[in-house]
C-alpha cells in the first residue's frame, strides 16, 4: 500500500502517520516511512534515538548538485529534470525496529512554488519510492502536498487528512481536498483526532458533511506523556494502535 497523510500542523498528523506505520510492521510487511513535512518530526514519532543528528535530503548540498548537475542557490540555471534517485532509498534511510525512515525536508520558495534543483530531486524521489517500490510506504506530507506531482498522486492509494475539532483544522481539510481534486487524488479518507467527547464528533461530522471519514481517535493523554518521556506513542497507547489496525482494515477493502 501506498498511503499518504496530511493535515493541518498540530493535529496530530504525524503521530497518526507513526501509529499507521507501526500497524502496517507489525503484519510483517516491509515499510519506508517518508517524513516529506518541513517540519520534520516522524523520526521522533517513531523512536529514533538522536534525531537531531539526521540531515534531511533537500539540505544535502552536495547530493543535489551531483545529481542534477546544478549549483544550489543560483537562478536560472540548467539542471537535470530526470536526476538518479533509484539508489537512494537505500543509501540514505536510517532503520528503527524493522522500519526505514527517509527524511525529506522542505524547500525554500517563494511565490506559487518553486522549480528547482531541491524540488526537483524531492519529487523524482517520490515519484520513485511511490510507483517503483514493492514496499509499504507511508508518507507524513505537509499540508500543501508539495512533494507530490500528478503522476505521484494518482498512483497513491488513499491520502489520509487527519483533522481535529476546530475550524482552521476544517478549513486546512477543505483546502486539501481541493489540492487533491487538483493533481488528480481519487481516493481521499477523513480521520476526526483528538476527539473529547460526542459534541466534538458531532462538529466535525456537520461541519465536513460528505466527507468520508475513516474513523475517529479519542484525545490521549497517553501521547502527551510519551512525547514527554521521547517514546514513541504507540509503546503507551496500545488502545488506539488497536483503532488504527481496525482503520488500516478498511483502507485495504477500497484500496
Amino acid at each position: 500500500m501506498k498511503l499518504a497523510v496530511s493535515g493541518k500542523g498540530g493535529v496530530g498528523k504525524t503521530t497518526f502517520a507513526s501509529f499507521l506505520i507501526r500497524a502496517l510492521a507489525d503484519e510483517g510487511k516491509k515499510v519506508l516511512a517518508i517524513d516529506a513535512d518541513p517540519d520534520a518530526n516522524l523520526a521522533q514519532a517513531l523512536g529514533v534515538k538522536d534525531w537531531e543528528r539526521i540531515v534531511p535530503i533537500s539540505q544535502m548540498k552536495e547530493l543535489i548538485e551531483e545529481r542534477t548537475e546544478a549549483k544550489v542557490g543560483t537562478m536560472g540555471s540548467f539542471f537535470k529534470l530526470n536526476p538518479k534517485v533509484d539508489d537512494l532509498p537505500e543509501s540514505l534511510s536510517i532503520e528503527v525496529d524493522g522500519i526505514r525512515l527517509m527524511v525529506m525536508g522542505g524547500v525554500k520558495k517563494g511565490g506559487a512554488g518553486c522549480i528547482c534543483p531541491e524540488s526537483t530531486l524531492l519529487k523524482n524521489l517520490v515519484r520513485h519510492i511511490v510507483l517503483a517500490r514493492d514496499e509499504a510506504v507511508v508518507l507524513d506530507m505537509e499540508a500543501g502536498l508539495e512533494h507530490l506531482g500528478r503522476g505521484t498522486a494518482m498512483a497513491v492509494d488513499q491520502l489520509i487528512v487527519v483533522v481535529e475539532p476546530g475550524r482552521r483544522s476544517v478549513e486546512t481539510a477543505f483546502q486539501v481536498r481541493k489540492l487533491a481534486a487538483d493533481i488528480g487524488v481519487k481516493r481521499l479518507a477523513f480521520v476526526g483526532n483528538k476527539i473529547r467527547g460526542e459534541k466534538d464528533r458531532e462538529f466535525l461530522e456537520s461541519e465536513m458533511k460528505g466527507f468520508g471519514f475513516l474513523g475517529f481517535l479519542p484525545y490521549r493523554g497517553e501521547i502527551i506523556e510519551a512525547d514527554l518521556d521521547g517514546r514513541p506513542p504507540f509503546e503507551t497507547d496500545r488502545e488506539t494502535l488497536e483503532a488504527v489496525r481496525a482503520m488500516l482494515s478498511e483502507l485495504k477493502k477500497t484500496s
